[in-house]
């Protein structure tokens, strides 16, 4: 009894040991199963291993250029379904992995895209969306763009596709429409493609609604890179165009986003107000917001060196500019504790313009110390 009770035991043994093969949903209509490992015992269809291999083989030169072919055809004879199908092979091949995108990048197919998207953009938009929408979306996956690629969408109609992307109601549209713009604007040293945005009353308000109304922080971020360049253009498009930033609001949402908001955020916000408050219009507009000093402010030595320098700039334009008797801008800066901050940076270092610019103001801060105790409280909380 005991015997065989031991090989009953035993025979159980060998059977755990022996792994089962696993009948899975998928397995019970797989055409040629193939199990792993003895030790998963998972089963997979050996036609669906074989695409999966074929699937990650790297793309090759030769099939970048032959897909370039086939595309600049198609824009040829504006078959725009036929080269959306195209586009859209050049992006799910950048999508697997770096060394597709560089083989794309290195075989010229940049510029391919950006020609076909000047090509589709002088027709009809509302025909050619689709297609126009697909090689955005592959663009922007490539980004940085140069040479010839930038040449061709800062075209009239490639600029003006964009910005009709701008102000659809699409937020994927705007978003690339918007990524692109950053590119282009970054990358111009004639200032035109700048111009023809600052020209655009279009254009100015979608970049402001993605602003007051974000869609995603990457959208709000390429937004204010954009507004940041077409305000340093020449100087008398910054006038206009600050006043009609101004007027929007603008000054107001930048400093509701600078009390909490993340480094590269504040940076770029930063760098709008600091360009805002070159002008004598924008210098006002600033001075009138309460929250200006305190935030301007807190943000020196507390976010990065740029905001620093940043911060410390606006402080400088605003009081070393100050028209009014009261000298207002001073005592608004020594109620937030500025001269403190300013001190301490002088001390801790910093660059040389930066530098200049904070002992100018601290000169003429400490002839308004004795009207004024200097209180650095007033911004906690914020």
């Amino acid at each position: 009894m005991i015997r065989s009770w031991r090989r009953l035991r035993a025979g159980r043994r060998a059977r755990k040991e022996q792994p089962a093969r696993r009948e899975t949903g998928a397995s019970l209509i797989e055409k040629d199963p193939v199990t792993t490992t003895p030790r998963n015992g998972i089963t997979y269809d050996r036609v669906n291993i074989l695409i999966e291999n074929e699937r990650i083989i790297p793309v090759s030169s030769v099939e970048v250029l032959e897909i370039n072919s086939k595309i600049k055809t198609a824009c040829e004879t504006q078959d725009q379904v036929g080269c959306k199908d195209l586009v859209a092979k050049i992006k799910e091949r950048a999508k697997e992995s770096e060394s597709n995108k560089s083989c794309i990048v290195d075989n010229a197919a940049v510029s391919v895209l950006a020609a076909a998207f000047e090509s589709f953009s002088k027709t009809c938009l509302d025909e050619n969306v689709s297609v126009l929408e697909e090689i955005l979306s592959t663009l922007i996956l490539l980004f940085p763009l140069e040479g010839e690629a930038l040449t061709h969408l800062g075209s009239a109609s490639s600029m003006g596709c964009m910005i009709w992307f701008l102000n659809s109601g699409d937020l994927s549209r705007r978003r690339n429409a918007v990524l692109l713009l950053t590119e282009l604007v970054s990358s111009d040293s004639d200032q035109r493609k700048v111009n023809v945005l600052s020209e655009n009353e279009g254009a100015i308000e979608a970049l402001f609604k993605l602003i007051e109304e974000p869609i995603s922080p990457t959208a709000t971020k390429a937004a204010l890179v954009v507004i940041y360049h077409t305000i340093a253009s020449s100087a008398s498009v910054n006038e206009k165009l600050i006043q009609k930033f101004v007027d929007m609001g603008l000054v107001s949402l930048l400093l509701e986003m600078l009390v909490d908001a993340q480094r590269s955020v504040c940076e770029k916000a930063l760098s709008v107000l600091d360009g805002i408050c070159s002008t004598d219009y924008g210098r006002e507009n600033a001075n009138d917001k309460p929250l200006t000093m305190p935030v301007v402010v807190k943000k020196i030595l507390r976010v990065s060196e740029l905001a620093t320098e940043l911060s410390v700039s606006i402080l400088w334009k605003l009081c070393m500019n100050e028209k009014r008797e009261e000298k207002t801008a001073f005592v608004e800066a020594l109620q937030v504790g500025a001269f403190q901050k300013l001190l301490v940076l002088l001390q801790v270092g910093c660059a040389e313009r930066t530098k200049e610019k904070a002992s100018e103001v601290l000169k003429l801060m400490n002839l308004h110390r004795d009207r004024l105790e200097c209180v650095d409280g007033r911004t906690k909380g914020l």
